[in-house]
């Protein structure tokens, strides 16, 4: 299967759940962007919800694995964790805030 930033966009929704909050972080509006960089060479631009968030750690383990087992072991993943802009609720999907209590 080809890279493609949706196709792993999609991905990440499927398999990658922030921990505390039960939703998925796409939904969430952690992921900022995704850069196909070559045929197995893929950059994954995210967020937490805050700054000194101790789940980085597992949320970048989560990321490279669904990635890995959807397109390819071989597929190298690099996640950065940016804080510009800062997350906030506006971010997420209707149905996450909704989940939340945020409508």
């Amino acid at each position: 299967m080809a890279l493609d930033p949706d196709a792993i966009r999609e991905c990440i929704r499927e398999n990658v759940v922030d921990p505390e909050l039960g939703i998925n972080v796409v939904d969430l509006g952690l992921v900022y962007d995704i850069e196909v960089r070559g045929e197995k060479d893929v950059r994954v631009e995210m967020t937490l919800t805050t700054p000194g968030c101790p789940l980085y750690d597992v949320l970048q383990a989560d990321v490279e694995r669904a990635i890995q087992e959807r397109f390819g072991e071989d597929v190298s993943v690099e996640v950065d964790f940016v804080f510009d802009p800062p997350w906030s609720p506006d971010m997420m999907s209707e149905d996450a805030r909704m989940e939340l209590g945020f409508v």
